[in-house]
């Protein structure tokens, strides 16, 4: 109702014959029942249900951010959802085969995060990666060309939609939960090397059923290093339900030891404020942390799952009318009076320009040579004799003239 009343407001100062200052008055009135603006910054309030704790305060329910933060963050998922539909698309079309998993829906977790953290810090996650690898850096032209096998990809057309990695970004991961030990060797290097930087090991709640995520769990606890655990569920392993598949769904509990958080992984400033307060806590040394991230993706599992056997169309339509991420974020901008219907119109443009641009790059680099196989796998002055191939005439010899 009080969203409601205040886009409703913004809309009639719009359209009706005022002068400057009885607009300016409707406007300011209206911001004030979502948000409080004040020159260059917006303040944004959270509803009791956004953050739940385990073991910890929840974090503050309010969050101040600049105008050209909050605006970044809207064009972020943008350009996120706009790479996936892409990629759906460049995969329907055979540019792209094999593994493909999308995270449309999931927009607010890859954005919230990155606008919370410093370049510094470490991010590792599964093979949903493609939106944490381009906010991590990565171009939206050197994933695209990396899914459909291009020599310019991010990983020179070599490791596909599931290996892909940027500067502090450790992939894109393909065996299920294995990056959450991962993530924790980073965080003890980081502590190891006196850094005041944290990582963040991303997981689903498929994955969060593995015995080595509890083992990373212990070692984590046990040397109180900088990692934060984030569980991204999205309701559904695969084609499981969570409640088939694991005893206890309170993800953000199942650290026993370690203090926990759940998020609305739906609010791009819910997870951005919950990754703040994350990191602050383990960059000061109290240890890791447990986040779940309560999200949803639109799609199947991966391309090849049309996603509709395990649910139904309803429950998919009624999560895209109520919670998508980039809708809710919207009316959140248009109430606070931070943007204009026209200048959102022109974001989503934009966005859809730049991808499309990169696309089209994309499609025109070819694929690598055949011998650069097997370059990559070691470092140059270290690589063994040889390495097999399927058969001994495929047998590679290095340092040979």
């Amino acid at each position: 109702m009080l969203r409601s009343a205040a886009f409703s407001a913004i809309r009639r100062a719009s359209s009706v014959r005022l002068s400057a200052a009885a607009k300016n008055a409707v406007y300011q009135a209206a911001r004030g029942m979502a948000s409080a603006a004040s020159g260059d910054t917006v303040t944004f309030e959270f509803c009791d249900k956004t953050f739940e704790g385990y073991n910890i305060d929840i974090p503050s329910r309010s969050l101040t951010l600049t105008k050209e933060e909050a605006i970044s963050m809207y064009r972020e998922m943008q350009m996120v959802r706009r790479l996936e539909m892409a990629a759906d698309s460049s995969y329907k079309h055979k540019l792209i085969r094999g593994f493909c998993h999308l995270c449309t829906g999931q927009e607010a977790v890859p954005v919230g995060l990155e606008s919370a953290i410093v370049k510094e810090d470490a991010v590792i996650t599964a093979y949903r990666c493609h939106g944490f690898t381009y906010m991590r850096g990565a171009s939206p032209f050197g994933i695209l060309a990396e899914l459909m096998g291009r020599k310019e990809g991010v990983s020179k057309g070599k490791g596909g939609s599931m290996h892909m990695y940027a500067r502090n970004f450790y992939g894109g991961n393909g065996i299920v939960g294995a990056q959450v030990p991962l993530g924790a060797g980073i965080a003890f290097a980081q502590k190891y090397n006196n850094e005041k930087t944290c990582t963040f090991a991303l997981y689903g709640d498929g994955a969060a059923n593995q015995g080595q995520v509890f083992e990373a769990y212990n070692m984590a606890k046990l040397w109180d290093l900088p990692v934060i655990f984030v569980c991204e569920n999205n309701k559904y392993g695969m084609g499981t339900a969570a409640g088939r598949a694991a005893a206890n769904t309170d993800y953000y509990t199942r650290g026993q030891y370690i203090p926990g958080l759940r998020v609305n992984g739906m609010d791009v400033l819910a997870v951005r404020q919950a990754a703040a307060y994350a990191r602050e806590y383990a960059i000061n040394g109290n240890g890791p942390m447990v986040l779940e991230m309560k999200t949803y993706r639109y799609g199947g599992h991966s391309m090849s799952d049309p996603g509709t056997t395990y649910r139904t169309r309803e429950e998919i339509q009624h999560m895209r009318s109520t919670s998508d991420p980039i809708t809710g974020y919207k009316h959140r901008l248009l109430e606070a009076g931070v943007l204009s219907e026209e200048d959102l119109k022109a974001i989503d443009k934009e966005a859809k320009k730049i991808i499309d641009e990169a696309l089209a790059k994309a499609k025109a680099v070819p694929e690598p040579e055949a011998h650069e196989l097997w370059d990559d796998v070691y470092a140059k002055g270290t690589e063994v004799p040889y390495l097999r191939g399927r058969v001994p005439e495929e047998t590679h010899y290095y340092n040979v003239d």
